[in-house]
């Protein structure tokens, strides 16, 4: 990832900035983060990104 994103924090996210998950994308693919450890990033395409959030609504 040669870019550094804009980061999205969940809107489930804690307020005391405990158990924050993070979401950014480069239009291919989606990143997601731990804010406590923003080093260790999952990767997943868009297209399956879109699929799993199709199965949440």
């Amino acid at each position: 990832m040669a870019a550094e994103f804009r980061w999205i924090r969940s809107s489930y996210s804690g307020s005391t900035g405990s158990n924050c998950l993070e979401c950014a994308s480069d239009g291919t693919t989606v990143w997601v983060r731990d804010s406590k450890d923003a080093g260790t990033r999952l990767a997943v395409p868009l297209v399956s990104w879109l699929a799993f959030l199709a199965t949440l609504v």
